[in-house]
């Protein structure tokens, strides 16, 4: 019976720590003013928030999968609002757009995956978030890869003459 008392203390742990370490890194996230370093810290944050919806997803706990992930689609609005305040260049400030852009990326793959493990009742939620990330990395996409030409003009052709 101590074997099992002593898995049972070592996951109820495991689990508190990390929700501290969701909470810490929350808190840090929502305290840093600068959008590159925001960007950096939702790196750690999400990470962590993907371990625990894994958990949760694991335990049965699909609402709190849900909740998780609209954090974190909540993060990525702004993170994403902070640098297009600070950076609204983003020839000239790259780098935090492409990490950023990485970062929703593989938010996208992460809501997939867990689409295809969650009941029918969940989804919807999901399915919200999931597209709003897809937005997301559409617009980053297009401000690190703008169009630099016109889009070229059809030319009619010429009539053609009967004999």
């Amino acid at each position: 019976m101590s074997v099992f008392a002593s898995v049972i203390f070592l996951l109820l742990c495991s689990s508190l720590f990390a929700a501290d370490k969701v909470k810490e890194l929350q808190d840090h996230f929502d305290r840093d003013p600068i959008a590159a370093s925001k960007i950096k810290t939702l790196d750690k944050l999400s990470q962590a928030q993907f371990e625990s919806a894994t958990k949760a997803g694991g335990a049965g706990d699909y609402t709190t999968v849900g909740f998780i992930f609209e954090k974190y689609r909540d993060n990525v609005r702004t993170a994403f609002e902070l640098l297009r305040k600070e950076e609204p260049n983003p020839d000239r400030h790259g780098n935090s757009y492409r990490q950023l852009e990485l970062e929703v990326r593989r938010g996208v793959r992460e809501v997939e995956e867990t689409l295809v493990a969650v009941p029918d009742p969940v989804r919807p939620p999901l399915q919200i978030v999931r597209q709003d990330l897809i937005s997301f990395d559409d617009e980053l996409i297009r401000l690190l890869f703008p169009r630099r030409t016109k889009d070229p003009q059809k030319v009619p052709s010429p009539p053609e003459a009967k004999p």
